[in-house]
């Protein structure tokens, strides 16, 4: 797909949403932001970006919609996501808004 199309498509529908890590510290830090369609619900959302930063059959910041701003391990229980202004942590099961 020519670049200037796939930019126009990513723009108009997708939003971009951060996955946040913590240092063993406890310091979070964004480790990439992932496109997802705009349309899903929030679950969706917070699932697909769950996947996106997962490595499965690649490293997942090789995934196209994935612009990863740090090559780290895989999101985990812990792990956040900011949608908008709303925070959300992996559980073992699901999430939970902060």
């Amino acid at each position: 797909m020519n670049k200037l199309i796939e930019n126009y498509e990513k723009w108009n529908n997708k939003e971009s949403i951060s996955v946040i890590h913590k240092k063993p510290t406890g310091q979070p830090y964004v480790v990439a932001k992932v496109w997802v369609e705009k349309s899903l619900s929030t679950d969706d959302k917070l699932e697909q970006a769950f996947m996106l930063t997962n490595s499965i059959d690649d490293a997942w910041w090789n995934n196209k919609e994935v612009d990863a701003l740090h090559k780290t391990r895989s999101t985990s229980v812990g792990d956040q996501v900011l949608i908008g202004i709303d925070k959300y942590e992996c559980l073992m099961r699901g999430w939970k808004k902060l």
